[in-house]
């Protein structure tokens, strides 16, 4: 394990957490560490294309004020070694690997997009390590137009690309004001950390990653009613990437599913809203 700075992870905020690596046997996985030592820790997995400081340090402080939160990238991407997988059964793999060779015998896990479809995968995969699961802009494999989220992102990220924009403003968020002003406040929020930044995926991983997602898209579709433990599943109302109605057949399928939708809202839902969501995923973390 090697470690780039000296702060305890329990006393940092995800801005100031060093970057870890851990080896899970034929390489090496970066993840970030931080919160109280004590109680079930709260893995987090993030969307396609994204690195460690893709994830939002709003939601990630509020979770890491009551729990240990290790947030990771997958193989191939940032700062993990290795070469991205073209199914999501390996990356789910990847991190019941990471998890285990953390030394944790149990942790709630926390899934955005990409990072839900991981996140069901392992519940499915290892339901003795999962205590309780937060799947957010997500779907069930086989959903309604997941397979179709390269070519409804595609001119999005080349309109980001034209208008020098992050492709997220457009991805992530509806086109009202109140979305533009989320968009730009999120975005905000993912430069705030200076220093000791990961590493941005390259264009092959990004294409690797797309091709898993669209392989799940085609999936069959999983037996999700075995999902015995507490579930948060939250979206915004006009998810372009992962349609809602994936959410809302997740919170179907799967028994004590809690289903938020947050109006004008779209993939980018939980970030939007940030504070309530972090209430509501500490309500649903606490022992």
């Amino acid at each position: 394990m090697t470690t780039s700075g000296t702060q305890s992870a329990s006393d940092s905020t995800y801005l100031t957490t060093p970057n870890l690596s851990i080896d899970i046997g034929d390489t090496t996985l970066a993840y970030r560490d931080l919160g109280p030592r004590e109680g079930v820790p709260v893995v987090l997995l993030n969307h396609w294309g994204a690195v460690l400081d893709n994830f939002d340090p709003r939601i990630v402080d509020g979770l890491a004020s009551r729990h240990r939160v290790i947030a990771t990238d997958y193989r191939g991407i940032g700062g993990s070694g290795g070469t991205v997988p073209l199914t999501v059964d390996e990356m789910a793999r990847d991190a019941i690997a990471l998890i285990r060779a953390l030394g944790f015998e149990k942790v709630d896990l926390f899934g955005f997009s990409l990072g839900g479809f991981v996140a069901q995968d392992i519940t499915l995969k290892a339901p003795e390590l999962v205590r309780k699961l937060i799947l957010t802009g997500t779907g069930p494999a086989g959903g309604k137009d997941i397979d179709k989220v390269g070519a409804v992102s595609q001119p999005l990220i080349e309109k980001g690309m034209a208008t020098g924009k992050d492709p997220k403003f457009f991805l992530f968020f509806t086109s009202s004001d109140n979305g533009r002003q989320a968009a730009d406040d999120f975005l905000n929020r993912l430069q705030e950390r200076k220093a000791d930044r990961d590493k941005d995926p390259t264009p092959e991983a990004f294409a690797r990653q797309l091709q898993a997602i669209q392989a799940w898209g085609r999936q069959a579709p999983q037996d999700l009613g075995s999902i015995k433990v507490p579930v948060l599943i939250a979206n915004g109302d006009q998810d372009l990437m992962v349609p809602t109605e994936n959410s809302r057949d997740l919170a179907r399928r799967i028994p004590n599913a809690q289903l938020v939708i947050y109006e004008d809202a779209g993939h980018g839902g939980i970030f939007q809203n940030h504070a309530d969501f972090v209430s509501k995923a500490l309500a649903l973390l606490a022992d």
